[in-house]
């Protein structure tokens, strides 16, 4: 019988000791919860061998070959390339390994072996890159099941991670469902334990739906829920003193160089209406990259100073406060504006935060710009009415509702470059209106955009170099950050990074980012690219927020098929920010039609309304191999496009569940009042990079 209970430290679990569990903390897994919701990220369907005959480009499958000679290494500027022949009846290919060079001395000539990869065409010739050798009765144990593949970290490969969910799930307590028995059997859902085990070890497709449909409605419920409590106790806040509408922002409007668009007055004219009302503000400015936000931003703070009152503005990553910052006291320095800003973020000395949070508490500063260092305990506002956050998704309700109350009685601005279709916007961002920017200034050259597969490579690297050679740098982005113990063909930025500074001139710098650096390494990278001093970054999906380089003018993404097209859409909102003609190189691993169709869209428009409506029209609820997160709204599980039905009927249920509140000690819904009480914010606060 287990002996575990979800609250238990991770240490409780059969295997993982003090020194594991040190790894474990690096992916923010502290507890049996926290591991056993530590989802897979993809699963490996193991097919039967083939033939070499059999071989198809750009599928991951498997060969028992013999290997014909010593396998060769030969050393290219800083990587080491092992290239192995081998044979069956039907024919011959390569397998060709990056910087592994203890494979020549691994595999004996004329001895027999299966080897399992991704297949591809290299200057014309079939080849494995970085097949796995696989036992015989390993194969065998594995054909035909999905084996899950779990997000690691530098010291834990998936195997052991999927070694300690088996332990974790052998040894967990049952206990009861808190869900309603009434809510399970409306919406055909499985046990919450059930469906654990069946999320990490499906025995087939149809368990892996039930379990991940299970899962996700519970992350969409509780996170509607908790907006719906935010909506409710907002509703009831009157503003006791509405700020008088000034003039001198109709003047200040005149003096900019540019004519505000029809939808950047349009919603100006809303916020002023709502910071002059006997209501407070919960509004949401929801608009493409470069549609206008920050100018309107910037009014607010404008109407707000001059009402002589503080405003705060929240951004995700120290280097979007910091180019706010710079870009506020540019615009009060060039336009005499009344603010006197101070940046707050955490690498600051203790010396520098001591004297930003006084002249924050004293009222000195009247406009504080910062990250979320700005919600913490030791920061005292002086008379804060007004708070801004940028890229709302990044951030988690708590964190938005933990800010508003520095002040008393204070407006809330959120800002999203994240175009989300009207229905489920009215969803996740229950508790605020919305406002919508869907108009660009006519200045803005459109990206131009081509979809191709990984022949075009080769010339996408020439391209980079002659961008690279006129002074203007690039993104390249990866899915991943390190190889994957699954060995389906993703490019991950590590690997990469290497194969790109070999492929490019010697001349041309290239630099890697991804989330598992530490805080201090990602801002010093972003720095250096913002300043030039890297020409090309290769990333993960980390840079989707965070920076904004108008030098910028490529973005190549590699396995653009992982992603969704609203995610691809924020990936390429990167560029096209300066004076320069910008290119976006969507690179497919695939020849899937319907695969190549959805990509097909982003050829189409730059318009990232019109994209989330597709990406929610071609992406159905059975679509659980391939894609990934949205990037959005970081759920653990959930997408917003894949499952919107989903989140539809979540809503639903969260209307009937909150309107029985009064109802809560009624046995049924007593354990999922208690379970939500104890769990208010457990699925609302997103990953922030």
């Amino acid at each position: 019988m287990g002996s575990l209970h979800l609250t238990d430290p991770i240490t409780s679990v059969k295997g993982i000791g003090e020194k594991t569990a040190e790894f474990y903390y690096k992916m923010n897994i502290y507890t049996v919860y926290d591991l056993l919701t530590h989802y897979p990220r993809e699963y490996e369907e193991w097919k039967d061998i083939v033939s070499v005959g059999a071989l198809q480009v750009q599928q991951v499958q498997a060969v028992r070959a013999t290997v014909l000679a010593q396998p060769q290494t030969i050393h290219v500027k800083k990587m080491s390339i092992t290239t192995v022949h081998v044979k069956d009846d039907t024919g011959q290919c390569d397998l060709v390994y990056f910087n592994m060079p203890f494979m020549k001395n691994a595999l004996q000539p004329g001895k027999q072996y299966i080897f399992r990869g991704q297949v591809v065409m290299r200057r014309g010739i079939l080849a494995m890159e970085h097949p796995k050798v696989i036992a015989p009765e390993e194969f065998v144990k594995h054909l035909g099941l999905l084996s899950p593949v779990y997000p690691t970290t530098k010291g834990l490969t998936s195997q052991a991670i999927s070694k300690a969910v088996r332990n974790a799930l052998d040894g967990v307590v049952s206990q009861k469902d808190y869900l309603p028995i009434s809510v399970k059997e409306q919406y055909q859902l499985k046990d919450y334990l059930t469906c654990l085990k069946g999320m990490h070890f499906p025995e087939n497709k149809q368990e892996l739906v039930q379990a991940r449909k299970r899962l996700v409605f519970e992350e969409f419920l509780f996170f509607i829920i908790s907006v719906m409590t935010l909506k409710d106790m907002s509703a009831e806040v009157l503003n006791d003193a509405p700020m008088m509408k000034v003039d001198a922002c109709a003047e200040f409007i005149k003096k900019l160089p540019y004519e505000l668009t029809n939808a950047q007055k349009k919603v100006w004219s809303e916020i002023e209406d709502d910071l002059s009302s006997n209501h407070l503000m919960n509004r949401l400015v929801q608009g493409d990259v470069g549609s206008g936000k920050t100018i309107v931003a910037i009014l607010a703070m404008f109407m707000c100073v001059m009402n002589h009152k503080q405003a705060a503005f929240m951004a995700p990553t120290e280097v979007l406060a910091k180019q706010h910052y710079e870009s506020i006291l540019e615009m009060t320095e060039q336009y005499g504006l009344p603010f006197k800003p101070v940046l707050l973020t955490g690498s600051l000395t203790a010396r520098e935060k001591r004297l930003a949070k006084e002249q924050i508490q004293t009222g000195i500063c009247n406009v504080i710009v910062g990250t979320q260092a700005l919600i913490q305990d030791s920061v005292d506002y002086y008379d804060l009415k007004l708070v801004i956050t940028d890229e709302q998704h990044r951030f988690g309700v708590r964190q938005r509702e933990t800010l508003a109350q520095k002040g008393i009685q204070t407006h809330v601005l959120v800002m999203s470059a994240t175009p989300i279709p009207r229905t489920l916007a009215l969803i996740l961002y229950g508790d605020l209106a919305i406002s919508v920017m869907d108009e660009l200034p006519a200045n803005r050259l459109p990206i131009k955009n081509c979809v191709v597969n990984t022949d075009y490579r080769k010339k996408a690297y020439e391209f980079i170099e002659k961008e690279v050679s006129a002074g203007r740098q690039a993104y390249v982005i990866c899915p991943m950050v390190e190889e994957s113990e699954s060995t389906d063909g993703l490019e991950n930025v590590i690997d990469y990074t290497g194969k790109l500074q070999s492929a490019l001139a010697d001349s041309v710098k290239v630099a890697y980012l991804h989330g598992q650096m530490k805080p201090k390494e990602k801002n010093a990278v972003m720095a250096a690219f913002a300043a030039k001093e890297i020409d090309v970054l290769v990333s993960t999906t980390v840079i989707e927020v965070g920076i904004n380089v108008p030098n910028a003018t490529v973005m190549m993404v590699e396995n653009a098929e992982r992603f969704g097209l609203a995610q691809l859409h924020q990936l390429r909102g990167r560029v096209g920010r300066g004076k320069h003609q910008s290119y976006c190189i969507f690179v497919a691993n695939t020849k899937q039609e319907s695969t190549l169709e959805r990509l097909q869209v982003l050829n189409k428009s730059n318009d990232g309304f019109f994209i989330s409506s597709e990406d929610m029209r071609l992406r159905g609820p059975g679509d659980l191999f391939g894609i990934r997160q949205s990037g959005q709204f970081q759920f653990k599980l959930g997408d917003i496009y894949q499952d919107a039905s989903l989140l539809q009927s979540a809503q639903e249920c969260a209307y009937t569940l909150f309107e029985d509140y009064e109802k809560r000690e009624a046995a049924d819904l007593a354990e999922f009042w208690k379970h939500y009480d104890k769990n208010v914010y457990s699925s609302v606060d997103f990953i922030s990079i």
